[in-house]
């Protein structure tokens, strides 16, 4: 970035210049000492628009004034409020209408597409997918290969960046799918990396597992509202997402399920079933024999959670408005502001102990960077946290940072890498 300069007349500058800006509005910001905080784990839990309220007081509205018949009254009759979402979601992940559907919470989910997708069959039983994944998706994939009576330490395969490296290489991953092709049944891996916050490339991921005869899925959970995604013309054959982190829906907010339309009617796949994937047409006729419906919505089992479903619709409308593509294009600038200005601080304290292990390629990250910190890393995080600054730490020594592009200034970056100079000084030197 040309001129740039450690001063806060220059991040003022650069909001000024922001066509996003008036995003912020939108949000609630949390309150320390009096002040707004520096919030940067929208990668952990997204702020709350401020049109939630309203979004779930029409559905308590409905509610109190209708009853059972809020199903068929109101102002969205929940019969149909999973509807609501179908557009909006597609657009958001490259999919089209029919491929995507909102339910259940994001391992819910994760399980119900490895009932259909991972399918062990003889020499043909293994998984890859990337070491050190998020707990959830270890432990999803442990439990589905015993399930299938298998060892996940031989089923199992993770993939590790190189000694010495944080990060895995494109053509490492490619080199371990065409090694173990004719063993693979599944690929499942995160889109990007919750640790690193490495954008794999999934176009090129799914190509090489499809050559190689196995199923390609992802997990989206740090991508969906980081990344620009193009699930439909990449060929991925599932994919799930939770609403809470970018998608700033909620503690336990809805998850996102997408299934290939190359997907959408073949009964030979099998799944979890429950009434609501069955035949729209007949499902309140109670007959024995489950016909789903086409498409993602036949792997639904329930009705929509209404009142946690409300924070999601006022989110999407909100990206709706936004724009993929002018967030990802605020992001690449927000996230290169905070690294250049993280690059000179370690420039000036050679000695601090921080270090950028996010990809510096912009195209290999959303907007987290990850920030080795070897030095009185807690204690310089504590006092981060003690000045407004609400960042992530995962052990043993990283702390997480995400610019969210709807609602972090770059005068946001400038503070945090000012407070985390103050932190250097007080326990580094």
């Amino acid at each position: 970035m040309e001129d740039n300069k450690f001063n806060l007349n220059k991040a003022k500058e650069l909001d000024q210049q922001d066509i996003l800006s008036s995003f912020r509005s939108l949000f609630h910001i949390p309150l320390h000492q009096g002040k707004e905080v520096y919030y940067f784990t929208g990668n952990s839990l997204g702020l709350m628009p401020r049109s939630v309220r309203q979004y779930l007081e029409t559905e308590l509205e409905s509610w109190s004034t209708h009853g059972v018949e809020g199903h068929f009254r109101g102002t969205n009759p929940w019969m149909h409020y999973h509807k609501l979402f179908t557009d909006k979601a597609a657009r958001l992940v490259g999919a089209l209408p029919g491929e995507v559907v909102v339910m259940n919470t994001l391992t819910v989910n994760l399980h119900l597409a490895m009932v259909s997708f991972y399918q062990p069959k003889g020499q043909r039983y293994k998984i890859i997918m990337e070491g050190g994944a998020f707990p959830s998706d270890q432990y999803a994939m442990e439990s589905q290969v015993r399930f299938h009576g298998l060892d996940p330490d031989q089923s199992i395969i993770e993939l590790v960046p190189r000694p010495g490296e944080y990060n895995l290489r494109t053509e490492d991953i490619l080199h371990t799918i065409q090694e173990h092709a004719e063993e693979t049944a599944l690929i499942l891996m995160g889109g990007v990396n919750y640790y690193t916050g490495q954008l794999f490339d999934m176009a090129a991921i799914t190509n090489a597992g499809h050559e190689a005869g196995a199923k390609v899925g992802f997990d989206l959970a740090h991508a969906a509202g980081n990344v620009p995604l193009r699930l439909h013309d990449w060929g991925v054959d599932f994919a799930v997402w939770c609403s809470y982190k970018y998608l700033n829906s909620g503690p336990g907010g809805p998850s996102g399920f997408f299934v290939h339309e190359k997907h959408a009617n073949n009964p030979a796949l099998p799944r979890f079933a429950g009434w609501w994937g069955h035949r729209e047409d007949e499902r309140f006729q109670m007959k024995k024999g489950f016909q789903p419906m086409s498409g993602a919505a036949g792997w639904q089992l329930s009705n929509a959670q209404i009142m946690a479903s409300a924070p999601h619709l006022a989110s999407l409308e909100i990206f709706e408005e936004a724009g993929m593509h002018n967030l990802r294009e605020k992001s690449h600038r927000l996230t290169g502001y905070l690294a250049f200005l993280l690059d000179d601080l370690q420039a000036r304290y050679p000695n601090c102990g921080l270090e950028i292990i996010t990809p510096n390629t912009p195209e290999e990250r959303g907007c987290q960077l990850s920030v080795f910190a070897a030095r009185n890393g807690r204690k310089i995080f504590d006092y981060l946290t003690e000045n407004g600054v609400i960042a992530d730490w995962r052990e043993p020594d990283v702390i997480r940072v995400a610019p969210v592009p709807l609602y972090n200034r770059f005068e946001d970056v400038f503070w945090l890498v000012k407070l985390l100079e103050d932190g250097i000084k007080r326990f580094n030197h």
